[in-house]
């Protein structure tokens, strides 16, 4: 009879096989992003679903466990996309055990309109004020110099984005959050491989979030991540993603606190199964395995995958610069080293062309685009619609510049350098058209 490590060198060789003859053709036009693999990761998934176990287990344990490692942070918290790292960490922060630092509703939370909307919608889920920021032109990032003004007593926390893998000014906005008493959020989820004055993003905020949907620097297909250095962050945070149980006991485990059956909390009687105690508001936001085994897969490339986007970026920057009376081009935030997720781009104001003619053009050749996210996340319908309580510090003129202007292209690892000079002569084509 084979044994089980014989037949899964046959299972594996036939996936290698499986992935040449069919997974690593060619593809089609100029992506703006993208996941990239090889049959390293299916081997993975297939790893994992040999276990038959498929839920979170031993592989999240191993990505959580390298993952701190890799930023440097003492718990991660996988769960099933970067939306939910996002609502987990605002619903955290109004749990009861944090006492008189618990957000509540009507506090306000400090964060930019030129946003992915759910960076925004957590705020307003959990009862808070989202106080929406200008951006500067060019980094993206929000203006320090509205970001002091926007705070009053009523703020409670900060919670803004590196954007598209730019870090923001972290250095003064830890200094106003430490300053004010301020719960700090970092979404990285756009940013993973960013440093800011050599020190990892993500590791800056009492927690930082990160996604690992396909456009990102590494993926799981589905997933995302929460990351904190505060025990009792961690434990509410896991808690919440685990239906609020009070229980902390393993998938899979039972009386790992050896008095299952000799618990008396909130009403309910004494002795009253722990596995079935609900100490906080909670979800199933968990992942499974077979998602997270990609990621493990992914982790070791990661700094190749970085690497590869630094270098398309460069040459987009090198490239496109001769353009610059019509564009303004993205610029780093001082002391950072972004990781980057795209390669933005605004039309300036003396175009004689607009970017919807810009970016069909490049569509119609192939050429993968998208918009700086919600644009202006006030303008959009949900916000309308459902008469969204915020408020505004001073104005948004650079927001909806970017609503009306603003687009960008890829830098994934797909991407090759002929990739880049391909797309620079597309665009000097349409402007010679123009």
């Amino acid at each position: 009879m084979k044994t089980k490590e014989e037949i899964k060198k046959e299972i594996y060789s036939q996936i290698k096989e499986y992935y040449n003859l069919y997974l690593s053709s060619k593809r089609d036009g100029v992506p703006v992003s993208g996941k990239k693999y090889d049959e390293e990761e299916i081997m993975s998934i297939i790893d994992a679903a040999l276990d038959g176990w498929w839920t979170e287990g031993r592989v999240t344990e191993e990505f959580e466990k390298r993952f701190n490692e890799y930023l440097g942070t003492k718990y991660t918290i996988v769960v099933n996309s970067g939306s939910s790292a996002n609502l987990l960490a605002l619903k955290v922060l109004t749990s009861p055990k944090l006492k008189e630092k618990r957000l509540k509703p009507g506090d306000e939370i400090i964060a930019v309109a030129a946003a992915f909307p759910t960076t925004v919608n957590p705020i307003i889920e959990c009862g808070c004020i989202p106080v929406f920021c200008d951006v500067d032109m060019e980094t993206y990032n929000i203006n320090i110099e509205q970001f002091k003004k926007a705070i009053t007593p009523k703020t409670r926390a900060v919670f803004l984005a590196h954007t598209l893998g730019n870090p923001f000014n972290i250095e003064e906005i830890k200094k106003e959050c430490e300053k004010h008493g301020l719960w700090f959020i970092e979404d990285s989820c756009d940013a993973l491989g960013s440093k800011y004055n050599g020190k990892r993003i993500g590791t800056f905020g009492d927690i930082s979030t990160f996604s690992f949907y396909p456009a990102h620097q590494i993926t799981m297909g589905e997933g995302g991540a929460l990351c904190t250095n505060n025990p009792l962050l961690s434990k509410i945070a896991k808690s919440i993603r685990d239906w609020g149980r009070d229980c902390w006991c393993g998938t899979g485990q039972d009386n790992t606190c050896k008095m299952r059956f000799k618990w008396k909390l909130g009403d309910l009687p004494y002795g009253y199964d722990h596995k079935y105690i609900y100490s906080e508001i909670g979800y199933n936001l968990k992942n499974t395995d077979l998602n997270v085994a990609i990621g493990l897969s992914q982790l070791d490339k990661l700094e190749e995958f970085v690497r590869i986007r630094k270098e398309n970026f460069n040459l987009l920057s090198e490239k496109l610069c001769k353009f610059d009376k019509y564009f303004y081009l993205p610029r780093a935030e001082e002391n950072s080293d972004p990781s980057w997720f795209g390669f933005l781009i605004t039309l300036k104001e003396n175009c004689n062309f607009n970017r919807e003619e810009l970016i069909e053009y490049l569509n119609e050749n192939k050429i993968g685009t998208r918009l700086l996210f919600s644009g202006n996340v006030t303008k959009q319908p949900y916000f309308i619609d459902n008469k969204i309580n915020y408020r505004v510090v001073d104005n948004l003129t650079n927001t909806d510049k970017i609503m009306k202007d603003t687009f960008w292209i890829g830098v994934c690892p797909l991407i090759s350098r002929k990739d880049v000079e391909y797309v620079v002569e597309k665009i000097g084509s349409f402007i010679k058209e123009h």
